[in-house]
C-alpha cells in the first residue's frame, strides 16, 4: 500500500512537505512544490486515510457551500468552480440550495455545522443573523457576492466589481450612440443590484445624460422577470433604444421580450447583460455582457477559507470585470468555427 514516504520519494521532497500540502499547512508550500506533490499523489494513486487524519487533525476534509438558487446558471457555474478547486485540494463539497428561502438557508447552515465541516462558503447578497451565529460558533466562513458584510466581524469576502461592470456596459452602449438606456435590476434590498444601478447612473451622468428612473425596473434575478420588465420597457411610448440587464439570465428574458414585440436586436434595441455565463455565447444574437471571473473568484474563496483555519486575517477582495462585446450590442459577432461531425 502506498504511503506518504512513497509520495515524498516520488516527488523528491520530505515527508513533512507532503503533510503540509495534504493538510494545507501549517507551513506554506510554493506552488511548484505543491504541484509536484499533487502529481505524485495522482501518479501513485495515494489515498490518505481520512478517518485517521480527521482524528489527528480534527478535520473532516469537507466544506459546506450554500447558494441562493442553483437553477440560476451563474450560481451553478460558481458552485462547480468552487467544487473543482476544493476537490483539487483534497476536500469534498456539501452543497445546499437555499432557493431564495431564508429558513432553508438557515437549515443548511445548521446541518453543515452539525456535520462539523471544516468551513463554510456562503453566496449571499443579503447576509443574515444565521451567518453571524456560524462565526460566533468558530466555523471559518467566507462570503461570496457581498462586501463588506455588515455585522459580521472577521469574515473575508470575495466579489466582483458590480458598479465597475455596470459602468463598462453603460459606457459601451453610450459609445454606440444610445442615450435612452433602460436598466433591469434585481431586488431593491440586494447589494449587487444597488451597486449595478449605481454604475449605470454614474456612466450616464459622466456622459452628461440625465438618468431616467422611469427606464428602471426592480425585479427578481430570473428570465421570466427579465421578460416582463422587457415587455414593459419596450412597450412604452418612448421606449429605450438599449437595455442593460443586471444578469445574463434577465437579459435572456429581455431578448425574448424584443422578439415577442417584433423588434430586431440590435437594430431596434440593443441588449447587454452581466455575469458572462456560458449560455450567453449561445443566444441569438450572442449576448454582449460584462464577465465575472468566476474561476478566479471561486479559487480565491476556497483559498481564503483554508487560510482562515490557520488564523489568517480577514480579506475583502474585489475582482475587475471584463467586457465581452457581441452581436446583441451592435458589435460584430465573433466568427463561429464549424466542426463537422464524422460520418457514421
Amino acid at each position: 500500500m502506498v504511503n506518504r514516504n512513497d509520495v515524498a520519494r516520488h516527488a523528491g521532497v520530505s515527508v513533512a512537505v507532503v503533510s503540509y500540502v495534504l493538510n494545507d499547512g501549517p507551513r506554506p508550500v510554493s506552488a511548484a512544490t505543491r504541484a509536484k506533490v499533487l502529481d505524485a499523489v495522482r501518479e501513485l494513486d495515494y489515498r490518505p486515510n481520512r478517518v485517521a487524519s480527521a482524528l489527528r487533525s480534527r478535520r473532516t476534509w469537507s466544506i459546506g457551500l450554500v447558494v441562493p438558487d442553483n437553477s440560476n446558471p451563474f450560481f451553478a457555474q460558481l458552485a462547480h468552480a468552487i467544487e473543482d478547486d476544493a476537490f483539487a485540494r483534497g476536500y469534498s463539497l456539501l452543497l445546499g440550495n437555499a432557493s431564495g428561502d431564508r429558513a432553508r438557508e438557515q437549515t443548511y447552515l445548521e446541518t453543515f455545522q452539525d456535520r462539523q465541516v471544516d468551513g463554510l462558503i456562503v453566496v449571499s447578497n443579503r447576509p443574515t443573523a444565521e451567518l453571524a451565529r456560524a462565526v460566533e460558533g468558530g466555523v471559518p466562513l467566507v462570503v461570496v457576492s457581498d462586501h463588506p458584510v455588515a455585522g459580521l466581524p472577521a469574515v473575508s469576502t470575495v466579489k466582483a466589481d458590480n458598479a465597475g461592470g455596470a459602468r463598462l456596459v453603460t459606457e459601451h452602449l453610450l459609445g454606440h450612440g444610445h442615450r435612452r438606456i433602460g436598466c433591469v435590476l434585481g431586488p431593491r434590498d440586494s447589494a449587487p443590484s444597488g451597486e449595478r444601478y449605481a454604475g449605470w447612473r454614474q456612466a450616464l451622468e459622466a456622459a452628461g445624460v440625465a438618468p431616467d428612473d422611469g427606464l428602471v425596473r426592480w425585479t427578481s434575478f430570473s428570465r421570466s422577470s427579465g421578460h416582463l420588465a422587457g415587455i414593459e420597457l419596450l412597450s412604452r411610448d418612448e421606449p429605450p433604444t438599449a437595455v442593460f440587464a443586471a444578469t445574463d439570465h434577465q437579459a435572456f428574458g429581455v431578448l425574448r421580450a424584443a422578439a415577442d414585440l417584433g423588434l430586431n436586436v440590435p437594430g431596434d434595441v440593443a441588449v447587454m447583460g452581466f455575469d458572462g455565463i456560458a449560455e450567453a455565447d449561445y443566444s441569438v444574437p450572442r449576448l454582449a455582457t460584462a464577465k465575472q471571473p468566476i474561476t478566479d473568484m471561486a479559487a480565491r474563496a476556497v483559498e481564503l477559507l483554508l487560510r482562515e483555519r490557520h488564523g489568517g486575517t480577514e480579506v475583502h477582495e474585489v475582482f475587475p470585470m471584463t467586457l465581452l462585446t457581441r452581436g446583441s450590442c451592435g458589435c460584430p459577432d465573433p466568427r463561429t468555427t464549424v466542426t463537422r461531425l464524422p460520418s457514421p
